[in-house]
């Protein structure tokens, strides 16, 4: 593999850092995808709700704000987010009555 002036440049630079002490520098991989598409979406949520606090908004106010499907998608969101039952342990098995 044929070296580029663009690595001996690199190595200079982290050579450089290590001799000042500082730490080196690690390379910035740009998120995939789905991470990114989460992090908008976090963002969004918490824009969201600190809107919706600031304002004191209900519920009632925030579904009349979208158009009717988007508003009763919401609700039951919110709804089954409420209902959600906690995971269930392993079940131990029973005890044999007799002592064995």
């Amino acid at each position: 593999m044929a070296s580029t002036r663009y690595d001996f440049r690199t190595f200079q630079a982290e050579l450089a850092a290590l001799d000042q002490g500082a730490p080196r520098p690690s390379p910035t991989k740009a998120p995939g995808k789905k991470a990114a598409a989460a992090a908008r979406l976090a963002k969004a949520r918490e824009e969201f709700l600190a809107l919706r606090a600031r304002h004191q908004l209900s519920v009632a106010d925030v579904v009349a704000f979208f158009p009717e499907e988007e508003g009763i998608a919401y609700l039951q969101q919110l709804l089954a987010a409420a209902e959600a039952k906690p995971r269930r342990g392993r079940k131990r098995a029973p005890q044999d009555p007799s002592g064995d």
